[in-house]
């Protein structure tokens, strides 16, 4: 087996990129403090052809060196909007017919495994900041809690990880 050089890779142009079909979700920041998580969801929001990012709150906005550091690029390809609360964001997205759903440990809460999302809703998916999660006002808000199953000692994963482990399940739903 031979690793692929990245000239063989299909890729899409920035322009390619802003006219295709998006996978129908968007993503929230609810007052990530790290610049570099920012610009790693970034990264994976092109990757998976996401909608937008709504970065509330503290969250950084581009441009910014951390930021652009850890995106590669996907600031140019990625629309995203900020919003001066969370809660502004969400209800813009209810407004517009979107399902909220929190990515949190939480009562009742859907573990990913058990998740069933076949694209037709529009959904916009709420992560949180590094050491508190999502806001308990946010939650409360949220149509749906979705948990990412875990079984070891630590009871978190970074963020920028928790984004990609969660989109790759909703973009392997959508193309089931």
């Amino acid at each position: 087996m031979r690793k692929l050089q990245n000239s063989e890779l299909p890729r899409l142009t920035p322009e390619e990129f802003q006219v295709r079909t998006k996978t129908p979700v968007i993503i929230i920041l609810d007052n990530v403090r790290s610049h570099l998580n920012v610009g790693s969801v970034f990264r994976t929001a092109d990757a998976f052809l996401i909608e937008a990012i709504y970065l509330c709150g503290i969250t950084g906005t581009p441009p910014h060196r951390d930021i652009h550091k850890s995106a590669l690029g996907a600031t140019e390809t990625v629309a995203w909007q900020y919003f001066e609360t969370t809660a502004e964001a969400v209800a813009a997205l209810k407004e517009r017919g979107y399902k909220i759903a929190a990515i949190e440990q939480a009562e009742n809460a859907t573990m990913l495994n058990d998740l069933n999302y076949n694209g037709t809703d529009k959904l916009a998916l709420i992560f949180g900041n590094e050491v508190d999660g999502v806001d308990q006002s946010i939650v409360s808000a949220s149509d749906i809690v979705i948990e990412i199953p875990q079984f070891g000692t630590k009871h978190s994963l970074n963020i920028s990880v928790s984004v990609g482990v969660v989109l790759w399940e909703i973009v392997r739903q959508i193309s089931l």
